[in-house]
């Protein structure tokens, strides 16, 4: 492929200044030469890449897909914090063509979502028309960087053609199911299968399960009930949860987007609401989900975040016997990840929204402040999770009931309280407040019972010590020494035996002469792990646990006594016991756990709960269902009909897309009852199973054409779209499959045995850890499952880009003044211009509010993007934040003048390349920059490999000032070193080296080995440790050879003076130290 035509020279006397040379690398240059071979680059479409079974497509070469996490286009374009990613996988994608790959390097756009939707309401222009503005914003932006994107696979999300599959995928959800045995997700027909074969049969709870006594046949059922056995198995589902609803904003908004009671996006109140929404089954994948985080080559803390939200513990639900007049007795049902404890549970407590709250409140018994529950309960709905979490203040109301605490008969109160949330185990909890310091602050809060059920070793000890004293030991002056020095031993030696422990520390002015006393008293004491007598030790220890024991505020050997005869040593204590130990007071007439160590009290309470039919067994999961359901109106539409009885329908595949309807009021009117946009759409909204195109159910009757429907006016989530995004880009125009068969298991083939996924390189910020990367990840498994595509996982490798961050001012109250409204009146002094006040800068993240974003496209002209590129690479470390500094792009800049000087003749323009071969330590330090840089980017540390090139080049200088020439054997590995992050540039310098092909397809130089590593080496010459000279000995020499070498150097003789040598000791490549 031939390039263009060279660049004129753009140094005009105009806007130059007149002493600078005609030829030079300037910013006017720069703007030439980069958007000429940008234009070349789309003309020829350099960087598009076949897919399989395409003309031009080479099977022979290894496959690299390198995706960006594709950008929201909003109305303000981009700011310099975006490119630093896409710059990052560009230089990748470049140097892996250059290695011989088929790269597949893609963009489009995320272009649904509420930020367009809200900014047409300030606007007044339609959102279709605002986000296309948007885009062609953004596209002209990434473009002007040079990136080597494929944009024969652009699409945004808004695109019919491209949301008629996020439809399509819909559906498959909609129509599959999650079986228990492998759970693996299969079609909805396949439950149906197995249902009319009699082989599964229906729960009272209408879920299937294997045929059996307690469990009916579907023969049995009618319509009705079907329907609803099949919705309760659809992972796409109609679910009723508690939402966060904006009036002012008209939509449901995640936990957050509120922030104390209020949208991030506008201020506005928030109400919490119960509403049925579209949800997705993704808590049956959990597992699933965490076990296949292990092989992916991702972040660890970003694993880490991930698999504490889906937030894997195993314990035990419990059922605690409820007395409910007139109802007569339920059972509460506690998930518990302690049951080892639940001799300690004093009091329940259930979540505001639990439904045993509405039933006392239906029929509130003499106990039941019926008022007060009512009042509190409501007020804590309102509530977000996240505000409930992160309250300090312990707040509840007694029910008025009592529970049946399973293992001591014992009757305990039951509150309502808002630190229980309803989205996690069963929204009750049994409180032991000794053992959970939530629980405990709120017993104490309400004088509740605190009891002990769990000591530590130490603890042990010390109820031990109060059952086993002497007499003597018991006295005010004795007693806290004497347990001091039982501690300190038990501490020392856990193993230890208390009652020779105790023995031992009876004598407590134990010496020297005594230590063979004490270990025939005690064998298994460590007495000698610390220097001097066993005595001076246990003095040290004794000091430290009479502080401790100090801290309890005992008044005496009785007051001890009785904390533990009550069970309230924790109580007294101040706070809960949360660790592990060994139970105590845990005993009835059927299990006794006292003694054992937790772990083994959790499995004898477990046989128990079991064998009595108490509890069971149980996994948990933090992770709950996906909530799916927007009530806005930009967003794709649910390909979803409802009939009159309300039950839900889908639209045959061959009927998509369901187009958004052109909605000219998209305004929300303020409301508490949420509403839908799109129920304005009436003629749309409005049809008949034959109109929407009804798909038929597999074991249900179909609707007859002509029967009303109304489409599902919610719409989709922003999350939608991206959610398969990555899988549209292997095969983006492909009109008859969501993504072609033999594109997808090329493009998302596992790179090596034993990988998951996918995408090879994934490239975007961590906030999505437990978002976008949690909800891919699903819809893939579900996909794979159903066998649409052919790998478990979507991302394999994933990289997270640092946030670049703006230089901002605080005021001496530590807000932000507005950059715009500072002035510097000194080198680095800066003041409010308004006030004449100090400021202070800092650094902060960059924000439309504070005026502290920086336009890309005012730097490009200033430097041009190819300084730009290596400006932001060179900051530091890719994955760590950094401060913009637009002074700092001046060193860039002049690097690339360097370049650009070494190679051409600043007056004249002539290439300076000429065929004479280099000098050995040019080409020495040639080959050691390619194994550098080529190693540096393989392990993402692109800054370190521009420093190599700017050390290169600057070697280089020195060369071309004394002959006035490059090597072309130098000059052209360079260009290619330079052409990953300086394409432009390299561009242009590789067609003045007289190269007609563009050099993106250009092998990237490789190192000759031989050539970097020294032949001779220098190392120093140490006589009685001092050093008198230096040595060029051979690199390869074996430290006698070394020693033979050095020994006999004339210069090391005359230092010795003929004195004998003792000792030669050599340290290889670094030093030769003689002893004398």
């Amino acid at each position: 492929m031939s390039g263009p035509t060279p660049t004129p020279n753009p140094n005009t006397p105009s806007g130059v200044s007149s002493d600078t040379p005609p030829h030079r690398y300037t910013a006017a240059l720069a703007d030439q030469i980069e958007q000429r071979w940008q234009s070349h680059w789309e003309a020829q479409q350099t960087f598009r890449v076949p897919n399989p079974g395409e003309p031009g497509f080479d099977a022979k070469r290894p496959k690299f897909y390198c995706l960006d996490m594709f950008p929201y286009p909003s109305g303000a374009g981009l700011h310099v914090g975006h490119p630093e990613g896409y710059t990052a996988t560009d230089i990748l994608c470049r140097y892996k063509r250059m290695c011989g790959f088929n790269v597949l390097h893609p963009m489009g756009y995320d272009a649904f979502g509420l930020p367009a939707e809200q900014y047409a309401i300030q606007t007044g222009v339609h959102p279709a028309i605002t986000t296309k503005k948007s885009i062609e914003t953004f596209r002209r932006q990434l473009k002007r960087f040079g990136f080597c994107y494929d944009w024969s696979r652009e699409y945004a999300t808004i695109d019919p053609a491209y949301y008629r599959w996020t439809q399509w995928i819909f559906l498959q959800l909609y129509n599959a199911w999650v079986d228990p045995r492998d759970a693996k997700a299969r079609p909805i027909a396949d439950l149906v299968s197995r249902l009319e074969s009699g082989e599964l049969g229906v729960r009272p709870d209408e879920t299937a399960a294997a045929s059996g006594a307690t469990t009916r046949a579907w023969s049995s059922l009618d319509t009705d009930a079907k329907r609803r056995v099949i919705d309760n198995h659809r992972l796409a589902y109609v679910g009723e949860t508690t939402v966060n609803w904006c009036p002012a904003l008209g939509t449901v908004l995640a936990n957050d987007e509120v922030i104390d009671g209020r949208s991030e996006r506008g201020g506005h109140p928030v109400l919490r609401k119960p509403l049925r929404q579209w949800m997705f089954r993704i808590t049956s994948l959990a597992q699933r989900l965490l076990d296949d985080l292990r092989p992916l080559d991702w972040p660890e803390s970003t694993k880490a975040q991930q698999a504490d939200w889906i937030g894997r513990s195993e314990g035990a639900e419990i059922d605690f016997p409820v007395e409910m007049k007139p109802a007569g007795q339920i059972a509460l049902r506690v998930f518990t990840t302690r049951p080892d404890t639940l001799f300690g549970a004093t009091y329940m407590v259930v979540a505001p929204e639990h439904p045993i709250v509405d039933r006392v409140l239906a029929a509130p018994g003499p106990r039941t402040h019926a008022d007060k529950v009512r009042e509190y309960a409501n007020a804590a709905r309102n509530r977000s999770d996240i505000e409930r979490m992160e309250s300090k203040d312990k707040t509840g109301v007694d029910l008025g009931v009592d529970a049946i605490n399973p293992a001591t008969g014992e009757r305990i109160p039951v509150w309502v309280a808002d630190y229980v949330l309803m989205g996690y185990g069963t929204g009750a909890i049994m409180a032991v407040p000794a053992h959970d310091q939530r629980d405990f602050e709120f017993a104490q809060a309400f004088n509740l019972p605190i009891r002990d059920v769990v000591y530590n070793r130490a603890i042990l000890a010390m109820r031990f010590f109060t059952a086993h004293a002497h007499p003597d030991d018991r006295v005010d002056e004795q007693w806290a020494g004497v347990l001091a020095d039982l501690l300190g031993m038990v501490a020392t030696n856990p193993e230890a035996d208390l009652v020779h422990c105790l023995a031992l520390a009876r004598s407590r002015r134990l010496t020297r002469s005594d230590v063979g006393t004490a270990v025939s008293i005690g064998q298994d004491l460590a007495v000698a792990d610390t220097p001097g007598a066993i005595g001076e030790r246990r003095g040290v220890t004794s000091i430290i646990w009479l502080d401790a024991l100090g801290e309890l505020r005992l008044k005496n050997f009785a007051d001890l006594a009785s904390r533990f005869a009550r069970a309230e040593f924790h109580k007294e204590s101040g706070g809960a016991f949360d660790a592990a130990g060994h139970l105590v007071n845990s005993a009835n007439k059927e299990v006794s756990l006292d003694g054992l160590g937790v772990d083994e009290a959790k499995q004898r309470i477990l046989d128990w709960l079991e064998r009595t039919g108490r509890g069971t067994r149980k996994i948990n999961y933090k992770l709950r269902d996906w909530t799916f359901s927007r009530q806005r109106y930009w967003g794709e539409p649910f390909p979803i009909v409802f009939d009159d009885k309300g039950n839900h329908h889908a639209v045959s595949v061959d009927r998509l897309p369901v187009q958004l309807p052109d909605l000219s009021d998209y305004r929300p009117v303020v409301s508490d009852d949420p509403s839908p946009l799109l129920e304005r759409a009436g003629a749309w909204a409005h049809t008949t199973a034959a109109g929407a195109g009804v798909a038929p159910v597999p074991g249900l009757p179909s609707l007859a054409p002509n029967t009303p429907v109304k489409r599902e006016t919610n719409t989709m989530p922003g999350s939608a779209g991206s959610s398969w995004y990555f899988l549209r880009y292997c095969d983006a125009h492909n009109e008859s499959r969501f993504v072609g068969e033999e594109a997808e298991r090329y493009w998302m083939k596992p790179p090596r045995k034993g990988a998951l996924g996918g995408v090879d390189f994934y490239m975007g910020g961590n906030e999505h850890a437990v978002g976008h990367l949690l909800y891919a990840r699903f819809w893939h498994k579900v996909l794979f499952d159903l066998g649409h595509v052919g790998t478990p996982e979507p991302f394999q490798r994933l990289f997270h880009q640092g946030l670049i961050t703006a230089y901002s001012f605080q005021r001496a109250d530590k807000t932000l003044c507005p950059n715009d409204e500072v002035e510097e009146i000194a080198e680095g002094r800066f003041i409010e211009k308004a006030t004449g006040a100090a400021l202070t800068p800092v650094v902060a993240k960059m924000s439309k509010s504070l005026k502290n974003v920086v336009n890309p496209d005012e730097i490009i002209a200033q430097f041009g993007a190819d300084t730009f590129r290596l400006y932001e690479m060179y900051m530091g470390p890719l994955e760590a934040s950094k401060p913009w500094n637009t002074r700092d792009m001046v060193g860039l800049f002049r690097f690339l003048q360097r370049v650009w000087r070494n190679m051409i003749d600043e007056q004249t323009g002539r290439c300076l390349a000429a065929d004479a071969a280099p000098d050995t330590p040019t080409l020495k330090l040639l080959h050691r920059t390619i194994a550098g840089v080529r190693k540096d980017i393989e392990g993402i540390s692109f800054n370190t490999a521009i420093a190599k090139l700017i050390e290169f080049n600057n070697h280089l200088s020195g060369v071309v000032q004394g002959s006035g020439a490059i090597p072309r054997s130098v000059a052209e590995p360079l260009t290619l070193l330079l052409a990953p992050f300086a394409p432009h540039l390299a561009e242009e310098l590789w067609q003045r080296l007289g190269h007609t092909r563009t050099l993106a397809d250009e092998p990237f130089p490789v190192a000759d080995e031989s050539l970097t590593v020294d032949q001779e080496i220098e190392i120093a010459v140490q006589v009685l440790g001092k050093v008198r000279g230096k040595m060029i000995v051979p690199a390869a020499a074996d430290p006698k050879a070394v020693e033979h070498l050095v020994l006999n150097d004339p210069k090391v003789q005359d230092y010795l003076g003929g004195k004998p040598v003792k000792k030669v000791i050599v340290v290889p490549g670094r030093l030769v130290n003689i002893v004398v």
